[in-house]
């Protein structure tokens, strides 16, 4: 009887519900919560489904009538086909061009591996479009090759080819850092057990070291397929086929048609969202690597005759990306490039006066930026990793929504969602500055999910027992654990930021140029020697930065 009388229902004056009690223990590290979850809805999701909603709903309510009279345009499904066809095509040659590099670099004895693996990081650190200035700026009309080497007049560069390479060019570091990531997981001590047993060389690879890596590759297959559907830049400059970024964009600013190009962003989402969800949720459980264990170090046994026609491969992979990029830089010396080839500091004078503050705006929101997505990436990791609040689930789902969705998708968004109050940000460097961490966002959010999966808890466990609070506990022992990570996502966030195009062209405004538009913007009026020297500004710029970051990291490491 004494205890049933000292019972007493948990809704009265029992114990609270165990949600209440995850929020009670810390409320401050609950309203950091609650504040970045409701920032990446309004700043990530509500963009993204106002577009979907114009695509489908106009003045007058759901129009089925306009949908359908939209979507029987010939231009749309022309570029729903054109950029899915230059989508796979470019994924397939960029992962296969990955791969050459990646074997070559962890499992050859390929001499002058440090500069091919300089090179191919070059299209990160770039804007995306450079390698299509480089393409005309040699095969075009007036191409330095075309016209001065070969004589060829009217040289048409323009077209599906063109962008194929390009795209190729552009995106093949993404596959080669993934794939060759996989590569240095992989035990050597498999390779070694195949090849104890008899195995040749080609049976190790086809049967061993391929199956392992395989995972790997239909990743990078994907990202590149993502990363090319969405790209805004190299379709714009080329041009010679419609794709659903630059047909959106079109009808957007040239025809003032909204809900035209409402859907056809829409459109962008579906092959993207779904061949990131199936990155994520298919390919990363595949992975193979973890069966083996955490290698101690890495073996090269592939010697000999076999490494010479890989390491001509290389090589012209790595010369054709460093001929577009010296080309670039050589050009931006020349006073009327493909007519006057005089060499001139003419172009950087006009950078550094008349269009000095495209850089110094590109360089400021850059600034801004990179801190604000390094830090929200690292507290959302922990708050994703570690706690477990109420509605954890639309926070995840929100980063994973704005990662994943085209940048032109977000930058229509951004116009329709804050063009009006009581969210009237249109034209201000606040709305440039939410786009660029938006979009930056999950690459910090995943590099801090990976470093807290390796920390032990017990270390937070015993700040937690010794009386400090999850937010101090957070700030001071947890973040600069995650100090690499940290690193890592400043240096992607700096870089995508500076260079990104797709997702700010719909939000620059005379206050606030920017030094990508700046650049398109004078590649259209054939001022393809300010555009050389903005880029060669750009790349050096953004090289300059990471090395006293990485200088920076060594520093506070040895300490």
């Amino acid at each position: 009887m004494t205890l049933v009388s000292q019972a007493t229902p948990s809704g009265r004056t029992g114990a609270s519900p165990a949600f209440l009690r995850k929020i009670t223990v810390d409320p401050w590290l609950f309203g950091l919560f609650a504040l970045v979850t409701l920032s990446v809805l309004v700043f990530a999701a509500l963009p993204i489904f106002t577009v979907m909603k114009q695509a489908v709903v106009t003045d007058h309510g759901f129009d089925f009538a306009a949908l359908a009279d939209t979507l029987s345009q010939s231009f749309v499904w022309e570029s729903l086909v054109n950029t899915l066809l230059l989508g796979a095509t470019s994924a397939v040659i960029a992962t296969a061009a990955g791969f050459l590099l990646a074997f070559s670099a962890t499992r050859t004895t390929m001499p002058g591996k440090t500069f091919i693996h300089g090179v191919a990081l070059l299209p990160i650190i770039s804007p995306p479009f450079v390698m299509a200035l480089a393409v005309v700026i040699l095969f075009g009309r007036s191409g330095l090759v075309t016209r001065e080497l070969l004589g060829i007049r009217n040289a048409n560069v323009y077209g599906f080819h063109s962008l194929v390479l390009i795209q190729s060019l552009a995106f093949t570091p993404i596959a080669y850092l993934n794939i060759r990531g996989m590569l240095q997981s992989i035990d050597s001590a498999l390779e070694d057990a195949s090849a104890s047993l008899g195995a040749s060389r080609w049976t190790t690879f086809s049967r061993v070291t391929l199956p392992l890596v395989t995972p790997a590759i239909l990743s990078s297959t994907l990202l590149v397929f993502v990363k090319s559907v969405e790209d805004f830049g190299n379709p714009m400059l080329i041009g010679g086929i419609n794709t659903l970024a630059v047909e959106a964009y079109s009808q957007m600013v040239g025809y003032f048609n909204l809900q035209a190009g409402a859907l056809l962003a829409s459109l962008m989402l579906v092959p993207s969202m779904t061949a990131f969800l199936i990155h994520r949720y298919w390919v990363s459980k595949r992975s193979y690597v973890t069966v083996t264990g955490k290698p101690t170090a890495q073996t090269i046994r592939i010697s000999g005759a076999v490494v010479i026609p890989l390491t001509i491969l290389c090589y012209a992979v790595a010369f054709t990306i460093l001929a577009f990029y010296l080309t670039v830089i050589y050009v931006s010396f020349t006073k009327l490039p493909g007519v006057d080839n005089t060499l001139t500091l003419a172009h950087y004078k006009t950078v550094f006066t008349a269009g000095f503050e495209t850089l110094s705006n590109s360089l400021l929101l850059a600034g801004v930026a990179t801190p604000v997505t390094a830090i929200a990436g690292m507290l959302i990791a922990y708050l994703l990793v570690r706690k477990a609040f109420p509605g954890s689930f639309l926070l995840r789902w929100g980063t994973l929504l704005s990662f994943a969705a085209p940048g032109t998708i977000l930058g229509i968004g951004y116009v329709s969602t804050f063009n009006a109050p009581p969210m009237l940000l249109t034209g201000t460097a606040f709305i440039v500055v939410a786009a660029m961490v938006v979009k930056n966002l999950q690459v910090g959010i995943e590099a801090g999910s990976n470093q807290l999966r390796q920390i032990d808890k017990s270390i937070e466990e015993a700040s937690t027992v010794l009386g400090a609070s999850n937010t101090r506990t957070f700030f001071e022992i947890t973040l600069p654990l995650l100090k690499p990570a940290l690193f890592t996502s400043l240096s992607y966030a700096f870089t995508r930021s500076l260079t990104t195009l797709s997702a700010v062209i719909f939000l620059v405004s005379a206050n606030w140029t920017l030094i990508t538009v700046t650049i398109l913007s004078q590649v259209e009026t054939l001022k393809l020697g300010v555009a050389a020297a903005y880029c060669s500004i750009l790349v050096f710029v953004v090289l300059a930065i990471l090395a006293v970051m990485q200088f920076l990291l060594t520093s506070t490491s040895k300490r």
